[in-house]
This record gives structure tokens, sequence and C-alpha cells, in this order.
């Protein structure tokens, strides 16, 4: 065998290792949907806090913030832990109409990234469960 032919050769094995590897690894694990976001939520004024279970698609309230939890995933347990909702929150004040306040993912492990702007309330996610 020539030196060339050599050189190809474990060129070849070296290209074709990484690709047979990379094909014999697990697919990525699919998200859990769930149907109820667990939220926390935070009256800056009185400081009272509470515990908020938001099934999907039905609206839930906290002093005149009407809350809709569009989507709650997880991650598997096998994953790094992660919950993230989608909420639409709005803003309910007699004689007004509603105000859209937040719309978007919110993320348990980042309450900051996608926070919801209010001077006395504040929306965070906790969890999703069944």
């Amino acid at each position: 065998m020539h030196v060339g032919s050599a050189i190809l050769i474990a060129a070849a094995l070296a290209l074709a290792l990484p690709q047979a590897a990379q094909a014999q690894q697990a697919p990525p694990v699919p998200e859990l949907s769930l149907d109820v976001a667990v939220l926390q939520g935070l009256d800056k004024v009185t400081a009272h806090v509470v515990t908020i279970e938001a099934p999907v698609g039905r609206p839930v309230h906290f002093g005149t913030l009407e809350i809709i939890a569009r989507a709650c995933k997880k991650r598997r347990p096998e994953e790094n832990p992660e919950s993230a909702a989608f909420l639409d929150v709005w803003e309910l004040r007699q004689n007004q109409p509603a105000q859209s306040l937040f719309r978007g993912w919110m993320f348990a492990s980042s309450p900051a990234l996608s926070a919801m702007e209010h001077p006395v309330y504040d929306i965070r996610v906790l969890d999703c469960e069944k």
C-alpha cells in the first residue's frame, strides 16, 4: 500500500467516525406539555404573596390582573430542570377597556428574562403541573 493511499484511508475513517457517533446518539427528548401553570403573584403595595394555579386556556384573577396561560411546558426529569409558560396578562379596571400588559413566555429559572412590568404586581412562573 502506498503512503498516499494510507493517508486517504485514514482521512476517510477520521471523517466517518464522528458521523457514526452522531448517528448513534439519542434524539433530543421532547418537553412535556402540561395542563396547569403554577404562578406566584406579588402585590408590591401590601407585600402579599400568593400561589396561583392557572389552568391552560382559562382566565384566573389576581388583584386587577386577568391571567390566561396559553401553554405550559416542562423539561423531562432526566434533563436540566425548566418550566415555562406562555401567558397573556391583562389589567381590568372599572369603566375602562382592558389593557394588555404582557404576552409571551416566562421561564421559572430566569424570571427577569421576560418580566411583566407593573407598578403594583409581579407575576412569575414556578412550575407546570398536570
